[in-house]
């Protein structure tokens, strides 16, 4: 699909959603619709651009064969248990797996069910033996194949070797606690060193560890990769190599600071808003005689209001 039809396609999806609301606008009191502007559909691509997997960031994937004896596993959760084979040599109920290591000893091939030959993997602590019958055949792994509640760890060495030492700038304000993982606000769009990498959660697969080159401080975002990529939460999504100011060279550095911070003044621009505040939960447009106001609103109660474009009132 090239990108000017593209473009075409989604003028249309706007200008249908505009129809729509203007139907509904005889509820609403309010008459008037936005003109949809070239800017709006290309604020649009460029969302949609953003959702895409992470393209400077590849993660070695080995598919079954490929696997060696020793080849090492991390346990994210304790409900791992659930998918192995029931053993009679211990009891799997009363042993908790979080954050162990398992490693890989082989795969046997046995007859199921439907007469196929399926696979079965198995992995051990070095005490344990622990079974997890994939129900596929072997024909049918492919190099994306992942044990549920498992994290490969040649995947996060691979990385590792990428990122680790790395200065680059963070996109995003949201950060974690390194020691009891608590989220909080940091810094957005400000130039940090990646310390480490390490395994993540069983949702997102890695815990990228930076420092602040201006105040040292440490944190942590949890990272995803591949196809299968969280929205907004893989490296090109959470990480730029650029410094992202260059990219706005009209913002003055007193706005970029108060971006950076994730604050707002009076009088800065919807762009420099949402660059601060990110994109609102909802907008509310009101024209009257003289002027459009238009106001972005937050969770918890917070709202930004704009007149001809420029911020003239808010609540944090």
């Amino acid at each position: 699909m090239t990108k000017s039809y593209m473009r075409i396609k989604i003028y249309c999806r706007i200008v249908g959603i505009v129809a729509l609301l203007s139907l509904s606008s005889c509820f609403t009191g309010v008459e008037n619709t936005p003109k949809i502007t070239d800017k709006d559909v290309t604020r649009t691509i460029s969302e949609l651009e953003r959702r895409q997997p992470s393209m400077s960031l590849v993660a070695r994937a080995d598919s079954l064969l490929a696997w060696k004896q020793g080849k090492k596993f991390y346990v994210t959760d304790n409900q791992a248990r659930l998918i192995f084979a029931n053993s009679t040599s211990f009891d799997i109920d009363s042993i908790n797996l979080t954050g162990k290591q398992l490693s890989y000893m082989g795969f046997e091939q046995n007859l199921g069910l439907d007469n196929r030959q399926v696979v079965t993997i198995n992995l051990t602590d070095g005490t344990n033996v622990y079974s997890y019958r994939t129900g596929k055949t072997i024909d049918e792994f492919t190099s994306s194949f992942s044990i549920p509640l498992l994290i490969d760890m040649d995947m996060v060495n691979d990385v590792a070797t990428s990122l680790e030492g790395k200065e680059v700038y963070i996109k995003t304000s949201i950060w974690y606690n390194l020691e009891k993982e608590h989220m909080f606000k940091g810094r957005q769009f400000v130039k940090v060193r990646i310390t480490k990498v390490a395994p993540g959660n069983k949702i997102l697969p890695l815990k990228v560890i930076f420092k602040d080159v201006d105040n040292s401080q440490e944190a942590f975002v949890w990272m995803s990769i591949g196809k299968s990529t969280i929205s907004n939460r893989d490296y090109d999504s959470l990480f730029s190599s650029r410094d992202i100011h260059l990219n706005y060279p009209d913002i003055s550095n007193e706005h970029w600071e108060l971006i950076i911070n994730g604050d707002v003044a009076l009088d800065m621009t919807k762009e420099e808003c949402r660059l601060a505040k990110g994109a609102p939960k909802t907008i509310n447009r009101m024209p009257n005689q003289s002027d459009v106001r238009e106001y972005w609103y937050y969770d918890g109660g917070s709202y930004l209001q704009f007149v001809d474009g420029l911020l003239k009132a808010y609540r944090k």
